[in-house]
């Protein structure tokens, strides 16, 4: 199985596209087809029909995935979007860390 670079919860900017520079927060990842979804990125109008949840139905905006390749994760220390690197701790915990600063990212 493919290993996606961000998490869910993750701050990270997408770097190419029509929203490129947006900012926004991982709302999914589906890393067997090596996608995430965005807060407020790829939004696409679904048509819907009336059901018991959404008893009006209509046209329904979401966000759709996008190829992980696109989006980079925000580092919050030094502000700018960054690579991830993982390293072990000495307890033997396995971290991410950003490239740039090397602060560990939770």
């Amino acid at each position: 199985m493919p290993k996606v670079h961000v998490r869910k919860g993750d701050t990270v900017v997408v770097i190419t596209g029509k929203y490129a520079g947006r900012k926004g927060k991982v709302l999914a990842v589906e890393p067997d087809k090596s996608r995430v979804i965005v807060e407020g990125v790829n939004i696409v109008k679904r048509h819907t029909r009336p059901t018991r949840q959404l008893s009006q139905g209509g046209i329904v905006e979401k966000e759709a995935p996008i190829h992980s390749s696109n989006v980079m994760l925000w580092c919050g220390r030094c502000e700018r979007p960054t690579r991830v690197g993982r390293r072990i701790l000495e307890s033997g915990q396995k971290v991410r860390y950003c490239k740039k600063c090397g602060e560990a990212i939770t």
